[in-house]
């Protein structure tokens, strides 16, 4: 799965979310991928319960055409206080 097709799923499937996805190690390891997710559906929810979205956002494909999947989530006020840095 190509990281623009990655994107476009998890966008579909969490409100509001935006996803850059960009292949961990180099495109030739087109299966080890690396997310950044920032949704205001992650407010209030543990890291876990964050991923937990994701990965139920991306389904089938965790286990057909992801490998592995390196992921950083923020909330919208998590994301803009750590661009600040």
């Amino acid at each position: 799965m190509k990281p623009a097709d990655v994107e476009n799923v998890i966008e579909s499937e969490l409100e509001g979310a935006d996803a850059t996805v960009t292949y961990a190690r180099d495109e030739h390891d087109d299966d080890h991928l690396a997310a950044t997710v920032v949704s205001p559906s992650f407010e209030g929810l543990p890291l876990v319960q964050q991923h937990q979205q994701v990965y139920d956002a991306l389904d089938d494909h965790m286990t057909t055409d992801i490998h592995a999947l390196e992921l950083s989530t923020y909330t919208p006020a998590e994301y803009d206080e750590a661009d600040a840095r």
